[in-house]
């Protein structure tokens, strides 16, 4: 009898409509808008030491790596700065193009010139890349009233490579 209940064709309705249903919900979900990209994506190119393309679904969007601040390679009206090749490099060594990384947001989504404001981490060994720069001295820690998430770690990890002397803190004048 039990199997007879599961091959009528009000059963098979009801299931098309919890399929239905179901797929619905996950478009729905992956369709945010504007707001923050769930999930993982591709790195397309290293901008800068802090800045990268991430390929999301369909759409190629500029991260801005939340907490982290690297030497200027590529900002317009200023000279390129101390170690910032150096912070460019690693940052391409970390996340070559097609690393697969996930991010996660913080309270700020995206940030005054439209980039999208992420922590970065390498899916393949779930590397944090924007803790793992600060840490070897390639870029300094830039705490945000909105981006509260890693404050403290971030904090710790450049006070030891500054007292270590690590990258920037051994090479450029403070």
């Amino acid at each position: 009898m039990a199997t007879e209940y599961l091959t009528t064709p009000n059963t098979h309705r009801g299931v098309r409509r919890l399929v239905v249903l179901l797929t619905l919900v996950v478009f729905v979900a992956g369709c945010g808008g504007d707001d923050f990209p769930a999930g993982t994506g591709r790195v397309t190119n290293v901008i800068d030491g802090d800045t990268i393309g991430v390929r999301l679904g369909t759409k190629t969007e500029t991260v801005r790596l939340i907490g982290v601040n690297t030497p200027e390679t590529v900002a317009p009206n200023k000279p390129v700065e101390c170690f910032g090749p150096e912070a460019s490099a690693r940052t391409k060594e970390l996340l070559s193009d097609d690393t697969v990384v996930r991010l996660e947001r913080d309270a700020t989504t995206r940030d005054r010139y439209g980039r999208l404001l992420a922590y970065v981490y390498r899916v393949s060994d779930e590397l944090f890349i924007n803790l793992s720069l600060i840490a070897e001295g390639y870029g300094k820690a830039m705490p945000f009233d909105d981006t509260p998430m890693f404050h403290v770690q971030f904090a710790d990890a450049e006070l030891v490579a500054r007292n270590a002397g690590l990258g920037l803190w051994g090479a450029c004048p403070q």
